[in-house]
């Protein structure tokens, strides 16, 4: 049952707080109905410098917000990019009041091999126990996680678009007021929460770079395209519900990195970011503007196309043996942006025909139709953007309502 108002969502997780303990070991973790409602790609690579800030004997309460609802939950901890173990003291899931609070009544623990606690090696990934919970769909949730000691650097996806939190010293994972000694922009560890589903659902992947990661929207709104086109989904009553999950990263490239928040290159990092996602079915690839614009930046010269597009077909036979479909976004107009050149522009024109016209994507979605000015096609509509690169909310909705849904048919 798919709740959709404050107070039931707040009465039925109420009702259901004393089962929650017993009912996390109802659901195996082999149950065909997991799907992934949410995900975040880690971005951050261990800094080079010592200055890194530390969470000591503190609390994360990190703030996500679902696609599809489901009536059971596990989430998913990563320490992929950290220096040493890690290890959670607590865990918790509630449904968010307001900024770091929570909805009274609504909290529940989140346990590990029946434990409250659970060590993280370095570079693994953890699945937590189920919890039998209804979960609501597109919901901001709290996942509280308290670090009992300092642990050094934190896997993270660096740039949310979402403001979460850091407690003062202690663990207040099931406070409903988190007393908060810090703001962050960084999911840490936190990769991803599956839900059981028992409907006839699949997710779709949403795969790309600081547009899709959802950079120039309003911060803690939801308003990237992705959460825009999942809304849309819903409220369809012509196509059957998909999960959407983000798989993009700010500042991120097909085939080459540089700056530690920016992450692993997406032909490093599509297995964990995509691949290992449950029950994908699509996934939509937007991404190769930071090839071009950022190489310009380091050598004076943009990224051939021809290199980007090598990557896409990486990318492509990667995901199609596997089943997925996967369609191809076309690049957004960047003139005037600190990175923009007359050579870039060619070589995202040769890029974008690729994608139109080779026939090699499953389907195609032509954002840069949707967003450039109609009176200068290299420049994105001064109404979409704030920065002449990344669309603004008004942006990312045009985007989202262009997509056509006959590709999920």
């Amino acid at each position: 049952m798919i709740i959709k108002s404050r107070l039931a969502s707040q009465l039925l997780f109420s009702l259901i707080l004393g089962a929650a303990t017993f009912g996390a070991i109802a659901q195996g973790h082999n149950d065909p109905r997991w799907i992934t409602t949410w995900a975040t790609s880690p971005s951050t690579l261990p800094p080079t410098s010592e200055d890194n800030e530390l969470v000591n004997n503190q609390t994360l309460r990190l703030i996500v917000h679902t696609s599809v609802g489901g009536n059971a939950l596990r989430i998913r901890l990563a320490n992929y990019h950290g220096d040493a173990p890690v290890i959670i003291g607590d865990a918790s899931v509630a449904l968010q009041a307001e900024g770091s609070s929570i909805q009274s009544n609504t909290e529940l623990p989140i346990t590990f091999n029946g434990e409250n606690s659970i060590t993280l090696p370095r570079g693994a990934v953890i699945f937590s126990d189920p919890v039998v919970t209804n979960v609501p769909e597109l919901t901001n949730l709290s996942i509280s996680l308290y670090l009992p000691d300092k642990f050094g650097f934190l896997t993270a996806h660096a740039l949310s678009n979402q403001t979460n939190f850091i407690s003062s010293p202690g663990n207040h994972s099931s406070s409903t007021n988190l007393p908060v000694q810090a703001e962050t922009p960084a999911w840490n560890l936190l990769t991803a929460i599956d839900v059981i589903n028992d409907g006839n659902i699949t997710t779709i992947a949403t795969v790309g770079d600081s547009i899709t990661d959802g950079w120039g929207s309003s911060d803690s709104d939801n308003q990237r395209w992705p959460n825009h086109f999942a809304r849309r989904i819903f409220n369809d009553t012509t196509i059957q519900k998909f999960a959407v999950i983000n798989a993009g990263i700010s500042g991120n490239r097909v085939t080459t990195e540089s700056s530690p928040q920016f992450g692993q290159n997406l032909q490093a990092r599509f297995e964990r970011d995509v691949l290992a996602m449950n029950k994908v079915s699509h996934m939509i690839l937007m991404e190769g503007i930071n090839d071009i614009g950022m190489a310009t930046m380091e050598s004076g010269a943009p990224m051939l196309a021809d290199k980007i597009i090598s990557g896409y077909r990486n990318i492509i036979a990667r995901a199609q043996a596997k089943g997925i479909k996967i369609i191809g976004a076309t690049l957004t107009p960047f003139e005037e942006a600190v990175y923009y050149s007359e050579e870039g522009e060619v070589q995202r024109q040769a890029v974008n025909r690729f994608i139109r016209n080779s026939g090699e994507f499953d389907g195609v979605i032509d954002f840069d139709a949707v967003v450039r000015d109609p009176s200068n096609p290299k420049h994105i509509l001064p109404a979409y953007t704030e920065d002449n690169l990344h669309p603004n909310n008004a942006g990312y909705k045009a985007m989202a309502e262009a997509i056509d849904l006959n590709l999920f048919r």
